[in-house]
C-alpha cells in the first residue's frame, strides 16, 4: 500500500479535537503521528481550557499520540504566539509531517486564520468535522461513548454551575436557546476522559471552581468521581476551570 501522508492533530483536550482524531483515523487518509498542544507556561495548563498538563499527557498516552508542546507566556501577544507556533511547525515538518487536523465545525474566521497561518509553511490544514450539524454531532459523540466534562463556561452565556458538568444528553437538553450544542461559539470548552479515540478511560474528578475575567473554570484532578458510578453516562448530576484547538489566537485567560 502507498504510504499515507503524516499528520498532526491540533489538540485542545476537548471533545471536538478528540472527535476530529476519531474521524481522521476512521477516514484513514492520513497517518496521525502526534498531537500539537499549546500550554501556558507558569501554569502548566492547556491554553484556554485550563486543563492540567498531566491530565492532557495521560489523555494523549491513551490515544497513543506523542505530544509536541508549544509553551507560551501569559499574557501572550499574538506575535509571540505566532513565533512559537512557527517554531513548532518547523519541528514537525522536519519529521515528515505534511498535514494538520483541526476540530473546527463552522466558524469561517477561525478556519481562515488557520489557513492563513499555515499558508506557505508546507503544512496543509484538514477539517474532518467541517459543517457537520452540531446537534446531531453532539449526540453522536455521546452515543459513541465519549465522556467529557465542561472545564470552562462563558458567563455571558451560561451559568457558572455548568463548569464541571458532564457533557451528556441531559446537558444538551438544558442548554439555553441559541447555545451551540458543541459550544462552537466559545460558550464552553471540555476535557474528554473516555471515547473511541482513547484506549482507556482517564479517571478524573472535579476540584475547585473559580470565576475569572468573565469565565468559570472547573479544575479537573486525577481520580474517580465520588458522586456517581464511573460507567453511568446518562446522569446530569455531576458536581458543579474562546477557542483552543492548537493554532488559535491566544486571546483569553488561561487556567
Amino acid at each position: 500500500m502507498p504510504q499515507r501522508p503524516k499528520a498532526m492533530i491540533a489538540w485542545s483536550s476537548g471533545k471536538d479535537s478528540a472527535w476530529a482524531l476519531h474521524e481522521a483515523r476512521r477516514i484513514g487518509e492520513h497517518d496521525i503521528v502526534g498531537a500539537l498542544t499549546t500550554l501556558t507556561d507558569g501554569f502548566a495548563r492547556v491554553s484556554m481550557h485550563g486543563v492540567r498538563e498531566e491530565l492532557m499527557l495521560a489523555q494523549l498516552d491513551a490515544a497513543a499520540l506523542p505530544a509536541t508542546i508549544v509553551r507560551i507566556p501569559y499574557p501572550c501577544p499574538n506575535e509571540v504566539y505566532e513565533r512559537e507556533m512557527g517554531k513548532a511547525i518547523e519541528q514537525v515538518k522536519a519529521r515528515g509531517v505534511t498535514h494538520m487536523v483541526f476540530g473546527d465545525l463552522f466558524l469561517e474566521d477561525i478556519r481562515a486564520y488557520r489557513e492563513k497561518q499555515l499558508a506557505g509553511s508546507g503544512i496543509t490544514p484538514v477539517f474532518p468535522l467541517w459543517l457537520k450539524p452540531t446537534a446531531a454531532l453532539a449526540r453522536e459523540m455521546i452515543a459513541s461513548g465519549v465522556e467529557a466534562h465542561l472545564v470552562v463556561v462563558d458567563l455571558k452565556i451560561l451559568p457558572a454551575a455548568l463548569a464541571g458538568r458532564r457533557f451528556d444528553i441531559g446537558l444538551l437538553a438544558s442548554l439555553p436557546a441559541g447555545v451551540d450544542p458543541c459550544g462552537e461559539n466559545g460558550e464552553f470548552h471540555s476535557f474528554v476522559s473516555a471515547g473511541p479515540m482513547l484506549a482507556r478511560r482517564i479517571a478524573v474528578k472535579v476540584g475547585d471552581k473559580v470565576e475569572r475575567d468573565g469565565f468559570a473554570f472547573a479544575d479537573l484532578l486525577a481520580g474517580v468521581e465520588t458522586d456517581r458510578p464511573v460507567d453511568d453516562r446518562s446522569s446530569t448530576n455531576a458536581p458543579p476551570g474562546r477557542r483552543g484547538r492548537g493554532l488559535s489566537k491566544p486571546a483569553l485567560p488561561q487556567g
